[in-house]
């Protein structure tokens, strides 16, 4: 354990210096909450029916997704597709390590450093600058109780599980791809739509909820913003936990199985 637990430490360490990344994705971040809001506003407005989710909620709910964009699975680990490129994906497998834990701890300090940078930033520009400047009704409120904000945090813990192992799995899928580009577009749209990044998932359907609620991707943004909102109350915080650390647990075994598929014959490139 000590070994996987170094690799989060390091590399969380090295994603801490990209501090100028991350300003530039909280304007980003900003300006496409803003842009949400103002269309998800124009739907409320329109609708002849009450929707599944307040209008308060809804805020809460897109803002919690800006902020932790940078937790989602949207794209491939770089230094991975560099490694199955230039052949050197070689020196990983003979590491005295699990390759796919030791990928899954790259993961999770990849999924973790970035979002730290931003949170806090995006937290109180939502909930503190915009009632300074009008816009209350576009505020982040804070949770209904404290236990409300104690689930969340429990719940962005068991997302940012699930989030790694989505990543590992795509970071294995590009030992058959090589190039990786088709991976991340196909990963990014499903991700973004099946997270609740562009529509809050509790507005789909509701002959599509059963399923939305089923897969993994709940687990990744609409389950933790539900709970921090109240949508979720406390009680159902546990099936909540449940359902994300049982992805957790299938996605990180689905895909120490494909690793040991996709070496049984690699083709080193580079030699």
């Amino acid at each position: 354990m000590r070994p996987y637990l170094a690799v989060i430490s390091a590399r969380f360490r090295t994603l801490l210096q990209y501090r100028g990344a991350a300003l530039g994705g909280i304007g980003t971040q900003a300006f496409f909450g803003m842009v949400r809001l103002m269309i998800l506003e124009g739907f409320y407005r329109s609708s002849t029916t009450a929707p599944s989710l307040s209008f308060p909620e809804m805020v809460g709910y897109v803002w919690l997704g800006q902020a932790t964009f940078a937790m989602q699975p949207y794209n491939l680990d770089r230094d991975v597709r560099a490694m199955v490129q230039n052949g050197t994906i070689a020196y990983e497998l003979v590491r005295p390590l699990d390759l796919f834990a030791f990928w899954y701890s790259r993961a999770v300090a990849w999924r973790t450093a970035p979002m730290v940078l931003r949170l806090l930033p995006m937290l109180l520009l939502a909930a503190v600058v915009l009632p300074l400047v009008g816009l209350e009704e576009w505020a982040l409120r804070a949770p209904p109780s404290l236990g409300a904000g104690a689930a969340w945090l429990l719940t962005m813990i068991g997302a940012l599980a699930v989030s790694a192992a989505i990543t590992t799995i795509m970071s294995v899928l590009m030992v058959w791809t090589l190039s990786g580009e088709g991976l991340a577009v196909l990963f990014s749209g499903v991700v973004s739509l099946l997270s609740g990044m562009i529509i809050p998932l509790p507005l789909f359907p509701s002959w599509m909820q059963p399923l939305l609620r089923w897969l993994p991707f709940s687990a990744l943004m609409d389950l933790p913003a539900r709970v921090y909102t109240g949508d979720i109350p406390t009680g159902q915080v546990g099936g909540v936990l449940l359902h994300q650390l049982a992805w957790t647990v299938g996605l990180f075994w689905g895909g120490r199985w494909l690793l040991r598929r996709a070496t049984r014959r690699l083709v080193v490139q580079g030699g």
